[in-house]
């Protein structure tokens, strides 16, 4: 079964990476615009064939993919280069993939919701107790039944997992706690969480909810908003120095990580569910990644494009493409050593 869930891990990295890709491929179609090549995987070609003007290869590594437009880098006479289209038309290009990838990750947790079979919320259900029935939760000294958590510790809570996260990501015992409590918003101050028997922080229980078209899609919109928002707290979280190089993965390490998860679940359901999951989540994660305004990532594009449509003047061709290429060269060596450590990992586990 391990065989086949690393085969299956890497078809959906191959469907995130082929989305993003065909999300430029698509629309610069649309714009106009002239596309040399559509690849998936970098590195020398296993197949390739040409239709049209278009060129569609498959590359040795499965580590990313690209799409070639004529004059994407260099001014070109041709009038359906990348470079020679209107700033709005290239900005709807370049932005394309990071969307792609936004919207089938939300189209994914909107199946994982429907496929599981209920919504947890954020309202507690009820206390825990030891097996006679004595009350072991420390938190029900400060919170009651039906109370409807609002904020942690300054983070808006939408989903459980808000909950989870804001409870374990503290040094400190001690939260502020703000829920809304027969319709009033109260704040709490100094509460702990511990369950005095197993010790574990969540000692309470929320309630679920039945599925109904209008709750899967309003669960769906925070469950992506919670995963948008971790995103950007653990990419803010690294700059700031709280994870380091050895908290890094590539897609060795990601491949490596989903595989193992995977195959700890019994039921092939529960295999499924955590699969789609898990692509949920990468697939947003390379969106917003692709959205962040570094050289050679989309969002590094966008910068430019945003500068000329202000400047109403273009960067000449050759400064953005060096500029690109530096960072270009600057993710391939950080991907190239993040993969060596993932490998390292994997055998000194």
């Amino acid at each position: 079964m391990t065989i086949l869930t690393i085969l299956a891990t890497l078809l959906c990295f191959g469907v995130i990476i082929f989305i993003h890709e065909a999300g430029h491929f698509f629309v610069a179609k649309k714009c106009g615009v002239r596309v040399l090549e559509f690849s998936m995987g970098m590195g020398p070609i296993l197949f390739s064939k040409k239709k049209g003007e278009t060129r569609y290869s498959i590359r040795a590594f499965p580590i990313g993919g690209f799409c070639a437009m004529e004059g994407e880098d260099k001014n070109s006479s041709d009038p359906r280069a990348f470079r020679n289209q209107a700033v709005w038309k290239r900005m709807l290009v370049i932005v394309a993939g990071a969307v792609m990838n936004l919207i089938l990750g939300f189209l994914l947790i909107i199946a994982v919701t429907c496929i599981d079979g209920q919504i947890t919320t954020t309202t507690i259900s009820d206390f825990h107790t030891d097996a006679e029935g004595v009350s072991t939760s420390t938190s029900e000294k400060w919170l009651k039944p039906d109370d409807r958590f609002i904020k942690i510790n300054g983070l808006s809570i939408y989903t459980a997992s808000d909950i989870s996260y804001a409870l374990q990501n503290t040094d400190s015992e001690l939260y502020e706690v703000v829920v809304e409590r027969e319709g009033e918003l109260i704040t709490l101050e100094d509460v702990k969480f511990k369950d005095r028997e197993t010790q574990g922080i969540l000692d309470f229980y929320v309630y679920g909810q039945r599925l109904s078209p209008m709750a899967v899609l309003s669960y769906s919109c925070k469950s992506f908003a919670t995963t948008a928002r971790l995103i950007w707290i653990s990419f803010a979280d690294l700059l700031r120095g709280r994870y380091g190089f050895r908290d890094m993965s590539g897609v060795v390490g990601i491949i490596d990580a989903t595989t193992e998860v995977v195959s700890m679940r019994e039921t092939l359901r529960d295999k499924i569910l955590t699969m789609l999951d898990l692509m949920s989540f990468i697939t947003i994660n390379i969106g917003i990644f692709n959205l962040i305004p570094f050289p050679a990532l989309d969002g590094g594009r966008m910068v430019f494009l945003i500068a000329e449509a202000i400047l109403r003047k273009p960067v000449p061709a050759k400064v953005e493409g060096a500029i690109h290429l530096v960072g270009l060269s600057a993710l391939m060596l950080l991907m190239i050593a993040v993969t060596c450590q993932d490998i390292f990992k994997i055998f000194t586990q």
